[in-house]
């Protein structure tokens, strides 16, 4: 065993939550050596792309049993850390240190400056200020664990970890974080499966859908408001705005889905058909109804100026042609079947979907270490005394909208304060 002195803090990955827990422990013990080390040369790229450049740094459910309703995996885990560190506290942690949060419409929250480079700035700041030392274009290749023996067979409290660098050094260190990601090919993984842990393999959970339509075709950027979509055969079901791409459909309506049946969108090969309500989710009986009042009301009217859903003028129309419609027909041509037709085609329109891409640069996952073998009051090992997990690299993950962040901050400030001795 080690002689005292200094704690000596590792952590693997610079993104939210390895930067998060480095500054949260080295401001809590500010004699520990707390050294975080990233594998490439730019720290926080997650941060810096997210929100379209402005840094979606949280969402505004500010209670805890609300807020974990964002988490298709993880929820039950969180609850409890986000009690003592949820959006909350998120909030007032980055306004204390001179980055203001506003609140949009729908209740994504970003830095006043509308610019995710406030958000980066304040990090690497607050780290460099705490003491924290940065080691860029540096990973870890292997960890080996120690606990020392004490007198007799009993285990001694103190672990040592002996860390082999991809420089080619090595460090001895008494905690270690791994905060890597969880993407297939994320360090971390391997290290934590190396060392005992179960890891869920990771698959895509926030992404868009490849759908070739002429429904759709030339469309591109345009969106709607609010929608329902479904997954057929499954009863996967979200709502929100959607937006027409040129690959497809994206847009909150689509990533919510994608993020519940990540697994299960995963097992299709991303092969499967939805089913769209463009009339913001009303029965196909009361959009049919709906439709017959507007012959009713303007038999002499063109169908495609006249929509009781503010369906876009442009997918309205193919919404027309689709059900078999001329798009100069007006209201008192329109049969009765050819209203049934239509009035699925807008409450009720299928999709076939193949293949998917990632939502622009934020790429999230499913999988990760497995949640059983973390207690979540330190985010450290059921299996290793001293080794502590934060971030993507854990089976957790979050719709679109700041929840990913949030995980980020929150399993950060919980792992960071531990390894700095800090009570639960």
């Amino acid at each position: 065993m080690r002689s005292s002195g200094p704690r000596r803090v590792v952590i693997a990955g610079g993104g939210a939550a390895g930067f998060f827990a480095a500054i949260a422990c080295a401001e809590a013990d500010p004699s520990a050596i707390v050294t975080l080390y990233e594998a490439t040369a730019h720290p926080l790229v997650k941060v810096r792309v997210s929100g379209g450049g402005r840094c979606n740094v949280t969402h505004a459910r500010f209670e805890p049993a609300e807020l974990v309703r964002g988490y298709p995996r993880g929820a039950r885990e969180l609850l409890g850390p986000l009690h003592r560190f949820g959006p909350r506290e998120t909030v007032a942690w980055f306004s204390a240190r001179g980055v203001e949060l506003k609140t949009e419409g729908d209740g994504r929250m970003f830095p006043t400056t509308d610019d995710s480079a406030t958000v980066v700035d304040c990090l690497w700041s607050r780290a460099q200020s705490a003491g924290v030392r940065l080691m860029l274009k540096c990973g870890i290749r292997s960890i080996a664990c120690r606990t020392g023996l004490s007198t007799g067979s009993e285990r001694s409290a103190q672990p040592e970890f002996t860390v082999d660098l991809t420089s080619g050094d090595q460090v001895k260190a008494d905690r270690i974080l791994l905060a890597t990601g969880g993407t297939k090919g994320s360090a971390g993984l391997g290290l934590a499966a190396v060392l005992g842990h179960a890891v869920v393999p990771p698959v895509p959970s926030l992404f868009t859908f490849h759908v070739d339509d002429a429904r759709l075709r030339g469309l591109e950027g345009l969106s709607v408001p609010w929608v329902t979509a479904a997954v057929t055969g499954t009863t996967l079901k979200e709502a929100g705005p959607i937006l027409v791409t040129h690959w497809g459909l994206s847009g909150p309506a689509i990533l919510k889905l994608s993020s519940w049946g990540a697994r299960k969108l995963h097992e299709t090969d991303y092969h499967f058909s939805i089913l769209v309500n463009w009339a913001g989710g009303r029965s196909s009986g009361d959009v049919e109804n709906a439709l017959r009042a507007e012959r009713s009301s303007h038999p002499r009217r063109k169908v495609a100026t006249s929509n009781p859903f503010g369906v876009p003028a442009r997918l309205w129309t193919r919404l027309i042609m689709a059900a078999g419609v001329e798009a100069e027909a007006i209201w008192t041509s329109v049969s009765n079947d050819a209203l049934r037709a239509l009035a699925a085609q807008t409450a009720a329109g299928e999709f076939a979907v193949a293949g998917k891409s990632m939502n622009k640069e934020e790429f999230v996952t499913c999988g990760g270490v497995s949640l059983r073998e973390v207690d979540f009051a330190t985010m450290e090992s059921r299996l290793h005394a001293g080794l502590h997990f934060a971030g993507e690299i854990l089976d957790i993950d979050g719709i679109t909208g700041g929840f990913n962040f949030q995980a980020a901050w929150t399993t950060g400030w919980h792992a960071g304060r531990a390894m700095a001795g800090m009570p639960v």
